[in-house]
């Protein structure tokens, strides 16, 4: 029997101790040894001899992975190695596009005088071989908002093609030669309307070589309803003119105002007012008072007296449609020179008539003009080749040879 443990008293005694105490090896060893083979190793840990720590190699998957390439095959390699060259070449060849347009563009924005650098865009691929060779493909320019005369032209494009460089090398380039070159340049009916638009005039499309104009012109603080029409048509080899007719100034519904000496020309009564002095006693007596107006209406002296006795026979008289078309024919301007205060009558002001009589048809027409000219290149040769009429504007085609860039 063996001799229990002695136990040490403490004020407060641990229990694992007392624990530990009980554990004979009795009973409880045997029970939990009891069902294992004689000849089975013990399944409770060994412990191993310390060598002491050393860090973990992480060059193990690296040889691992370069086993793994070392496994594929050359074509594979070869085609890995080409593909990563080219993407390389590939992007070193789209920056140096990019700083040649940019170059471009600044050198046309300086020679052509522009407020804003246009766009250019290089053609072709690659570009760097091209820039050995001293050619390009083909190069675009847009130049947005261009001054041509009295109005701004909304867009000027041109490519050319088989550019060649002028330089001792890709890195020397000082110019280029253009041979030939198409272009398109847009005179656009919104930049029309906003330029020319002191008058509040609205220029839209009418057929291929037609614009109307539609709006309203203030005259001596009169604002007077404005129709024309405008012929555009091409004006030698660089540029457009506008030929305008049907020019006609309304006055509410009291007159209507066409420049010219014509005889449908001058200032007429509507139909409208000519007809209504057959109601209006007063003006019809002022009309017939004078006798230089009575023969230009060819009213017999007769008819006239009694019309200025009998407000019957004048109303009868005034509102016949020979006398109201005859009224109508009548030009008020050479009225107002001889005899102004009887336009005062019949409801005109006479600074408006003085207005009118300085809006000739060579001063209203230069006040609707669209035409423009192409700038004159220094060196080559730039032509118009089509002017037309479309919904946003007036589109013109353009060609050019032997023209330099640069220098």
């Amino acid at each position: 029997m063996r001799t229990p443990h002695r136990m040490t008293t403490h004020p407060f005694p641990n229990p694992y101790e007392e624990l530990g105490a009980l554990d004979d090896g009795g009973p409880l060893e045997e029970f939990l040894h009891e069902d294992r083979p004689p000849d089975e190793p013990s399944r409770e840990p060994t412990e191993e001899p310390d060598d002491g720590w050393s860090p973990p190699n992480h060059r193990r998957g690296s040889r691992r992975r370069r086993k793994r390439l070392a496994g594929l095959p050359f074509a594979v390699k070869a085609t890995a190695l080409v593909l990563s060259l080219t993407a390389v070449l590939a992007l070193a060849d789209r920056w140096a596009l990019l700083y040649a347009e940019h170059r471009a563009a600044d050198r046309v924005k300086d020679q052509l005088h522009l407020t804003a650098a246009p766009e250019v865009e290089i053609g072709g691929f690659p570009f760097l071989t091209q820039l050995a060779r001293g050619r390009l493909d083909s190069l675009k320019v847009t130049v947005p908002d261009v001054a041509a005369d009295r109005v701004s032209l909304a867009k000027v494009s041109a490519t050319a093609t088989d550019v060649r460089l002028d330089g001792d090398g890709p890195t020397s380039v000082r110019g280029a030669r253009i041979p030939r070159l198409r272009g398109e340049v847009l005179l656009s009916f919104d930049d029309l309307n906003r330029e020319l638009g002191a008058s509040q005039v609205t220029f839209t499309g009418h057929g291929r070589d037609r614009v109307r104009a539609r709006g309203t012109l203030p005259v001596a603080g009169h604002d007077l309803s404005l129709r024309a029409d405008a012929r555009i048509r091409r004006d030698g080899a660089r540029g457009i003119s506008t030929r305008i007719g049907g020019m006609r100034l309304d006055i509410g519904d009291l007159a209507t105002y066409r420049p010219g000496r014509r005889a449908s020309e001058g200032l007429h009564l509507t139909r409208a007012t000519a007809a209504r002095l057959g109601e209006e006693t007063a003006k019809a007596r002022a009309l017939l008072s004078v006798p230089s107006i009575v023969r230009r209406l060819g009213v017999p002296d007769a008819a006239v007296r009694e019309a200025l006795r009998d407000d019957t026979k004048l109303a009868t008289l005034t509102g016949a449609p020979a006398f109201v078309h005859r009224a109508m024919r009548l030009n008020l301007l050479d009225v107002a020179a001889a005899h102004p205060e009887l336009l005062r009558r019949l409801g005109f002001d006479p600074t408006l008539l003085k207005g009118l009589t300085r809006l000739t048809r060579p001063v209203l027409a230069d006040r609707l003009s669209l035409g423009f000219r192409l700038p004159h290149p220094a060196d080559g040769a730039v032509r118009l080749r089509d002017v037309r009429v479309e919904r946003d504007g007036i589109r013109v085609e353009v060609s050019g040879a032997d023209l330099r860039l640069g220098h």
